[in-house]
């Protein structure tokens, strides 16, 4: 352990007097500031004049999504089931799924100027006055639309996707031939083991391993790995119930009376659950002919 000085030495001007002195001399200044200690690698694809400069504003924001935002609002849907539909020309049968529409209104707005982005708030199906809170029964009166049961929202590109309150968007709202994306709550399985949820292979039935042929082993390293368990670690737990997107489903048949549509391949979920299909992003869109002036 180094000695230390008295206290009254520490205290005396001839030291602080010399001490300041040292410090003075070893301190070197520097007069284009702080440098950074990992300075970022210089590659050919962050230099260039004809690269656009990032910025932060809202409105700048707004501008990098305009090309993967859809021009307009998408739909609730519930899911039916599945069944099957017949090429006419090759003969093949395609699995497809069946969703209806169930009294879906635009309820408001979310605009620029008063939350930021656009968006157009939806409500499907219906629910007894009596089991909404009176915060939801004020929305939905000052509005003028009935007590919904399922309530969403849909990003848009501009003030030309935003519909008016309370115009219904029905089955063919979407046409035969073009591209939705499904979002959707997965099947719920419960508690599951590492097997089940994320395919470990087990541990040996021999050899000494008693009881644990199911079970996960060893989660972490020792010493040289910190001794803890690292974040992320596959571990058992609640497996699914979670949100999945399908994208690129191809609308196969719509059924503007009945309010049907029909969409080719699987969409994630049981029978009954509640699916939101819009416009795809990584298709072309659907030509549309938006209203002479936007809503306000």
């Amino acid at each position: 352990m180094a000695p230390r000085l008295p206290g009254w030495l520490l205290q005396s001007p001839l030291f602080l007097r010399a001490s300041h002195s040292i410090i003075r001399s070893n301190v070197t200044t520097r007069p284009f500031g702080i440098r950074s200690l990992n300075p970022p690698n210089t590659s050919r694809f962050n230099v260039g004049s004809d690269l656009p400069v990032l910025k932060s504003t809202p409105t700048a924001a707004l501008e990098r999504k305009a090309n993967t935002l859809p021009p307009r609002t998408g739909a609730i849907a519930i899911k039916k089931g599945m069944t099957a539909l017949y090429d006419t020309e090759t003969g093949k049968r395609i699995a497809c799924t069946v969703l209806q529409l169930d009294r879906v209104e635009v309820i408001s707005h979310k605009t620029r100027q008063q939350h930021g982005y656009f968006a157009v708030q939806v409500g499907s199906g219906w629910k007894h006055p009596n089991n909404l809170t009176k915060s939801l029964l004020g929305h939905f009166s000052v509005n003028g639309i009935s007590p919904k049961r399922h309530i969403f929202e849909f990003r848009v590109r501009d003030e030309n996707g935003l519909l008016p309150v309370g115009q219904a968007i029905n089955a063919d709202w979407f046409q035969e031939g073009q591209y939705v994306d499904a979002r959707s709550n997965t099947k719920g399985k419960g508690f599951a083991g590492v097997m089940k949820r994320h395919g470990f292979g087990g541990q040996d039935r021999s050899h000494g391993v008693s009881l644990t042929h199911r079970s996960l082993g060893s989660a972490g390293p020792s010493q040289g790995g910190g001794s803890r368990v690292y974040p992320g670690k596959k571990m058992a737990g609640n497996m699914g119930n979670e949100q999945n997107t399908v994208q690129n489903l191809k609308i196969l048949k719509v059924d503007s009376q009945n309010g049907i549509v029909v969409v080719n391949g699987a969409v994630s979920g049981p029978k009954g659950c509640i699916v939101r299909i819009q416009d795809a992003i990584k298709k072309p869109w659907p030509e549309i002919v938006f209203p002479s002036e936007p809503v306000p």
